[in-house]
């Protein structure tokens, strides 16, 4: 690892610094190996996103980093960039085990990880990379085989599965050179945070021996506290995501009675024929009714929740991307693992029961400099939550009465 520390950034939980980038800057800048900018160009990547501007730089000079950026603002890639360049620019040079892997990225939730990995595998394309997913849901032979098949440089997982494979000592995180925490914010309200700390002693200690990235969507002060734990000197970045999103995301709210909401729903995915709809339900149940009114109404709509294996909520997740699927309805916990390109529109068919929720569900839509729209159904048991998402966000949502012809029975 590329351990240059020649920055003077003192560690301020209370009264931290953010980096600001001005104007564009391009991949091509920062002299990355000639393979890893064939697969960024392969993807189509020339101009950096703030996120990707203000940390990548840090990254090469092996710094520390914690960063405050929503999904779809580029901070998959950011982290990538700078772990794939290191791994090339300093090679191995003697024989290592096949499951002590040199970079480790921990998630919260199989599809979030699993879309880190697919990332991964498209920048290291033309690379002899070796990266493997580790995540719940997934038979352990087909992980096993793919851990034996050469010497893993990333891995990606779930804390859950990758602390089964640390403990059968079918995994070594001894050698781990740059760590990352992924979503730290919801890690910690999803209780994985002992499995967090427990992963963490299994690796080098910070410094010197293993650089450390966190990001999370907020900075609350638990947040920030465990990033002075895990993170030696680090560079604070803090990206505003949340007025970004808003700027991209035309929103407003229909106000509707509960009973009338199906209808609104399948009179308006009708109406506009929007090429990918993803729905937003608060429980599991509640995605699986809706999705099979749709079906039954000749919506082409499928489900993702956590009571759907997880190969078939990898093959769900495909079909939505290939436009086989029209209508996505998922919960919050599935649905943050949904990173797709072209979601016109994102549906709060029940309000989140957290304003932090309803920003991530608006994230699907208007990614990477898109726009998109977000609407939400709100009645007599949810509309209270509305005062809290504006707060939230920033923006004063329009509130209006769905016409005639959307409430229209078939």
């Amino acid at each position: 690892m590329n351990t240059t520390n020649n920055t003077n950034t003192t560690w301020l939980p209370a009264d931290f610094h953010a980096e600001k980038v001005e104007g564009k800057q391009r991949f091509h800048d920062f002299s990355l190996p000639d393979e890893l900018m064939h697969g960024i160009a392969d993807l189509g990547f020339q101009y950096c996103t703030p996120i990707q501007a203000a940390t990548i730089e840090h990254a090469l000079h092996g710094r520390d980093i914690i960063g405050k950026a929503q999904t779809g603002t580029g901070k998959t890639a950011a982290f990538l960039v700078g772990i794939i360049a290191d791994l090339l620019d300093f090679p191995y040079t003697h024989k290592r085990k096949l499951s002590e892997p040199r970079a480790l990225i921990v998630a919260p939730t199989r599809e979030l990880a699993l879309q880190i990995a697919s990332d991964a595998e498209l920048l290291c394309k033309y690379t002899d990379l070796h990266v493997v997913a580790l995540v719940g849901g997934v038979d352990y032979g087909k992980q096993r085989k793919e851990l034996s098949a050469k010497a893993v440089d990333i891995i990606v997982a779930t804390p859950g599965r990758l602390i089964d494979y640390v403990r059968s000592k079918e995994v070594d995180l001894g050698n781990v050179e740059m760590l990352v925490l992924d979503e730290a914010d919801r890690m910690l309200s999803m209780g994985f945070i002992p499995d967090v700390r427990t992963i963490i002693r299994s690796t080098p200690r910070k410094g010197d021996e293993r650089q450390t990235l966190l990001y999370s969507a907020t900075f609350t002060e638990e947040v920030m506290n465990l990033a002075g734990q895990w993170t030696d000197n680090p560079v604070v970045v803090e990206i505003e995501s949340n007025q970004k999103t808003t700027d991209t995301v035309k929103q407003k709210v229909f106000l509707v009675e509960k009973k009338d909401k199906y209808k609104l729903l399948r009179n308006y995915i009708m109406q506009n024929d929007i090429e990918r709809v993803i729905v937003f339900c608060n429980r599991r149940h509640q995605t699986r009714d809706l999705a099979e009114k749709l079906k039954r109404d000749g919506i082409r709509a499928s489900l993702m929740s956590g009571e759907i294996p997880q190969h078939k909520r990898v093959k769900t997740l495909d079909d939505f991307k290939k436009g086989r699927i029209q209508v996505m309805v998922a919960t919050d916990v599935a649905g943050r693992g949904i990173h797709v390109d072209g979601v016109g529109l994102v549906v709060n068919y029940h309000l989140p029961e957290d304003a932090d929720d309803y920003v991530h569900r608006i994230g699907r839509t208007g990614r990477a400099g898109t726009t998109g729209v977000s609407i939400c159904f709100a009645c007599e048991d949810d509309s209270f939550m509305i005062p809290e998402i504006e707060e939230q966000t920033g923006v004063k949502l329009d509130c209006i009465h769905p016409s005639e012809e959307l409430l229209a029975s078939l």
